[in-house]
């Protein structure tokens, strides 16, 4: 059964952790994006956590329900990055577009920390400015609501998605990564034509193009699938 959360007016700690920290939730999910950085997710637990913090691991649980809790928090904190490196010009093509990207670079500056909370939904309050947001840019484009929330499922998901697949790259090794990339050269340029037509008409194609991202191409597809949503419903 998760423990129950001290409310905030209950939890501060009066005095300073062993490292002369005062604790807060910001401090605790700041540190613990660093561990992530350093160690993986198998290396963060409220052991190691406390370790860092000068603190004794049960503290952890004044601010968090459990390390679940926690890695919601996480994720709202890089969503709230994402909001906070983001200015809306009031145009709706520009707006989104910088949204998405801001999203998909606050993930990604922490590979680590994506790959373990991309695929969750926090509910926490800066998650749900950044989806505030993205459906209010779209309505206020003009796109009906069923529309609506199609284009906003579509650019969510397609944001954490390439966020978490890049994220997987940047966590490998660089000899794995580089021999991942190395692989258009060395396997997919050297198949033969005559049993791989296609692959060996665009194998320089591929070896160019496939080591880099296609989010910001598989964004401005969505960008205009939305502005043909807008055509048809006479915006």
């Amino acid at each position: 059964m998760a423990k129950q959360v001290v409310p905030e007016t209950a939890r501060q700690r009066r005095r300073p952790t062993r490292n002369g920290t005062v604790l807060s939730e910001q401090i605790i999910v700041e540190t613990a994006l660093r561990m992530l950085r350093e160690h993986g997710s198998t290396g963060l637990t409220a052991r190691r956590l406390g370790a860092a913090l000068g603190a004794d691991p049960s503290t952890l649980y004044r601010y968090f329900a459990g390390m679940d809790d926690l890695t919601r928090a996480i994720g709202d904190e890089l969503m709230g990055r994402a909001l906070d490196n983001w200015t809306a010009t009031g145009d709706w093509r520009t707006d989104l577009r910088a949204l998405g990207r801001a999203i998909y670079g606050a993930y990604l500056a922490h590979p680590q920390a994506a790959l373990l909370t991309a695929s969750r939904v926090t509910g926490r309050p800066r998650e749900i400015a950044v989806d505030e947001t993205v459906l209010g840019i779209l309505r206020g484009a003009g796109l009906p609501d069923p529309a609506t929330v199609h284009v906003y499922h579509a650019f969510i998901d397609q944001s954490l998605a390439f966020a978490a697949l890049d994220a997987g790259s940047l966590a490998l090794a660089d000899e794995a990564r580089a021999g991942d990339e190395d692989m258009w050269k060395s396997t997919y340029a050297q198949l033969p034509a005559a049993t791989h037509p296609h692959i060996a008409a665009t194998a320089h194609l591929l070896a160019r193009r496939m080591p880099h991202s296609a989010y910001p191409a598989a964004l401005e597809m969505l960008l205009e699938h939305t502005a043909a949503q807008l055509t048809r419903a006479g915006v």
